[in-house]
């Protein structure tokens, strides 16, 4: 039998599986076990700070951009808003500063962070990117966007400073860590369209996510794309650059549409309406097993699809709980059995 990870990557990898996988990222202080571990390397980010319950409660990136988590963001980091680190574009190179690395023990660093990771059973998730969002979380959505439309040539020149930085980085991570897959990380888009042109998204961006795919392209390792939102006019672009996966693939593009074009060639993970009613405050259960099992009916016929269905809410809520159970049950007892 085929352990989760090997089941994993044969959707990853255009095949089909033995049963629907499911992306399950582990919590804060949680070891993984059948799950998606991310590389998290020393550079990559501040210290977490925590709450005094032992949730986490924020931190400063490795671009100086302080974030913040609460229970009303089920403790997932944004960043704290109206402090930002840039107001002009043009300052850019007296502001932004990427981390030293020569110091680091990376072959302890590496142990470290994989001491709890049954590599086994867990698909590690390596790489670092980004470019777009970073921008917008230097300066907001507003100042970010205008600087891209106004000093695209600046704009350039602070992508390749970053490049150069994450070069350096995934490097590393490739020689220490070895993951099973990269995962370019950049969200481009809103529920309801890209924040940007195609055309600005070709121009700007996506020579900087092919330079940093490169890397691991050239290594064999399989790529994924996360960028939450309606971006399916970008589809073709990710498969030029190597991906093979899409995450989270989200309900507001035409995912039936996407899937018949595409097949195994581009799978997709998640599919799950996060924000529909199986989401709602004290939605009734048949409502939430139901949601899972018309997800994995409509998506993972002919393989090709990772479900990622999560419960969002006050995690000390027993509605969110309850809702996250439900999820859990359903899948395991459907969706682990949906090919037989």
């Amino acid at each position: 039998m085929l352990t989760e990870k090997e089941n994993y990557l044969r959707v990853v990898n255009g095949e089909m599986p033995e049963w629907v996988p499911r992306a399950m990222y582990p919590s804060p202080g949680k070891p993984p076990a059948t799950a998606m571990a991310m590389v998290s390397a020393v550079p990559m980010f501040g210290e977490c700070q925590m709450d005094a319950d032992g949730n986490p409660a924020g931190f400063t990136d490795m671009w100086g951009v302080e974030y913040k988590a609460s229970k009303m963001t089920s403790y997932m980091s944004q960043p704290v808003p109206g402090k930002h680190i840039l107001d002009d574009i043009r300052n850019w190179r007296d502001i932004i500063k990427a981390p030293e690395l020569p110091d680091i023990d990376w072959e302890a660093a590496a142990k470290k962070d994989l001491e709890m990771v049954d590599r086994n059973q867990t698909v590690l998730v390596g790489g670092m990117t980004g470019y777009f969002l970073p921008v917008l979380n230097f300066m907001g959505c507003t100042e970010g966007l205008s600087a891209m439309l106004e000093e695209p040539d600046e704009i350039m020149e602070l992508y390749s400073y970053m490049h150069d930085f994450y070069q350096k980085l995934n490097t590393k991570i490739l020689d220490y860590y070895r993951p099973d897959m990269f995962s370019l990380g950049d969200d481009i888009a809103t529920a309801n369209n890209l924040f940007v042109s195609p055309e600005t998204y070709r121009k700007l961006v996506k020579p900087w996510h092919d330079a940093d795919a490169k890397l691991f392209r050239d290594a064999g390792i399989p790529i994924a794309m996360h960028c939450c939102g309606r971006a399916e006019d970008l589809i073709e672009d990710w498969i030029e650059m190597g991906v093979s996966i899409w995450q989270p693939a989200q309900v507001m593009n035409d995912l039936v549409g996407i899937k018949q074009k595409y097949g195994r060639k581009f799978a997709l993970e998640g599919c799950f309406d996060s924000s529909g009613p199986a989401n709602y405050p004290h939605a009734p259960e048949e409502v939430v097993r139901q949601a899972v099992r018309d997800c994995i009916d409509t998506h993972a016929t002919d393989g090709g699809f990772v479900f990622w269905g999560s419960s969002y809410g006050d995690p000390d809520d027993p509605d969110t709980a309850n809702k996250a159970r439900w999820i859990t049950e359903e899948y395991d007892s459907y969706g682990r059995n949906f090919y037989k």
